[in-house]
């Protein structure tokens, strides 16, 4: 049912909303107001685009979800994960093998710190 208000969620009829637009018009001008125009439909626009990518990378990743999902369904129906029928008559034997690495570091401590040799020059002058 309309009620002769313009922007219902904002509570305004029109008569606000006229005397708005000539608040705007006194405070910014006459040559000002097609630049903020410009400048608002400028952000309006980059966030539609931005809105609209956000929804283009979720969609991307609920259909990305849902073919991976496929894919791992096709391979459990060409792979079954039960035991098959067929015997092998050779078994091979894997033997584990391990490489040992030995490196060693030299390190090199300071024989004294800046902390010590600032302790050192004040005791000299006591």
């Amino acid at each position: 049912m309309y009620q002769g208000t313009l922007l219902e969620f904002l509570n305004m009829g029109g008569g606000e909303i006229i005397l708005i637009l000539v608040v705007v018009l006194l405070m910014f001008g006459g040559k000002k107001l097609p630049e903020l125009a410009r400048g608002l439909g400028k952000g309006i626009r980059e966030f539609k685009d931005a809105s609209e990518g956000v929804k283009r990378e979720i969609h991307r990743n609920i259909n990305g979800m849902d073919n991976e999902e496929v894919v791992v369904n096709n391979n459990q129906a060409h792979h079954p994960t039960e035991p098959s029928t067929f015997q092998h008559n050779e078994t091979a034997v894997v033997e584990p093998t391990a490489v040992v690495v030995e490196k060693t570091v030299e390190v090199k401590l300071p024989t004294s710190t800046p902390i010590d040799e600032i302790v050192a020059n004040q005791n000299d002058k006591v």
